[in-house]
């Protein structure tokens, strides 16, 4: 899906409009990177631009230009329901269906009726936006938004603050640039980005040289419950509340637990379920190589998506049905968890 007009879309763009940009719950470094990326361009072409997020960001992404701008919505609902009913332009970055944002969220987007602009490269978007930019083969939302504002002639305005955040985007969802979806024009992208100011050790230290030693004592729990199914080639890592609770858990602190599970050999599927008691749900990431669609799966039986080797869901069950849930597919799916010969 891609109806994005992008000569109509500047020339929408020619006014000054109050647009808002809007990414989804528990945003990662792509939706922030994306969005903040994005409000500082629209502010450079004359906009009223606001960042509007359903919860707020891990702390490894609060140093970003522009992230103290944020509007968290679930911090003050109100503020955050007139912000986005002032809109005469809303884009939406890093997703592609409302429930992404949470239940308090959704109902205003279905309500209010600005321009959507959809920015995304997940898979199966729903059909909401006036304007879609959707491109699943693309690394990262941030890349995609480097290519809207170069196809709009106007790459000469990315600036040091534009150019940290769409390479820190692109740097946490490629994972460091080891992603299948890391392209060769992905790169030439990267390349520009540090021309135009980004500095990509500092940025990769403030990302991810962030360990505490709670968090340490955390992954050494989720390794510890980590259980491989040899025979589905499938390995996955629970973490209840209590767990969390005891290692003083914050926002952030299980990114990139899963893929733990996902390096072990002869391991083609990962999971993690993580309980979250305060929502009342087990949440759930999901990991493969190859082949197997982990877009599909988490759909099909978690109420969730992504892309092909990465991918979300939910569960409403207790953590111990989940994962009886989870372990009772995979028989159904032996002929799809099988290492190429």
């Amino acid at each position: 899906m891609n109806k994005v007009d992008f000569r109509r879309l500047q020339e929408d763009l020619s006014e000054p409009k109050n647009i808002v940009i809007v990414t989804h719950r528990n945003p990662d470094g792509d939706a922030y990177g994306s969005s903040l990326a994005l409000y500082w361009f629209l502010k450079k072409l004359g906009h009223e631009v606001a960042v509007v997020s359903p919860n707020d960001c891990p702390g490894f992404l609060k140093w970003m230009p522009g992230e103290d701008r944020i509007h968290i919505f679930e911090a003050d609902t109100e503020k955050g329901i007139e912000i986005l009913r002032k809109a005469a332009m809303v884009f939406t970055l890093d997703f592609n269906a409302f429930h992404r944002l949470g239940e308090v969220m959704e109902p205003i987007m279905e309500e209010i009726k600005p321009v959507y602009v959809m920015i995304d490269h997940h898979q199966q978007p729903d059909d909401f936006a006036d304007f879609a930019f959707v491109d699943p083969s693309m690394s990262s939302t941030s890349e995609m938004v480097y290519r809207l504002i170069d196809r709009m002639g106007k790459a000469e305005l990315i600036d040091k603050n534009i150019a940290s955040c769409l390479y820190a985007g692109i740097l946490t969802d490629t994972g460091s640039f080891r992603f299948p979806a890391t392209t060769s024009a992905t790169h030439r992208v990267v390349a520009d980005l540090l021309e135009k100011g980004a500095n990509n050790s500092d940025i990769y230290s403030k990302i991810h040289d962030v360990n505490t030693y709670n968090r340490m004592q955390l992954l050494g729990r989720a390794l510890d419950n980590m259980v491989v199914l040899e025979r589905f080639h499938t390995a996955y890592i629970t973490l209840s509340q209590n767990e969390l609770n005891r290692y003083k858990f914050q926002r952030g602190d299980t990114e990139g637990f899963v893929n733990y599970a996902l390096s072990l050999k002869n391991v083609m599927f990962a999971a993690i379920f993580i309980e979250d008691k305060k929502q009342k749900i087990i949440k759930i990431s999901f990991r493969s190589v190859g082949g197997f669609s982990v877009n599909e799966f988490a759909r099909t039986y978690f109420n969730g998506g992504g892309h092909i080797n990465a991918a979300g869901g939910r569960s409403d069950l207790s953590l111990k049905d989940t994962v009886k849930k989870f372990v009772n597919i995979l028989p159904d799916l032996s002929n799809e968890l099988t290492l190429p010969s």
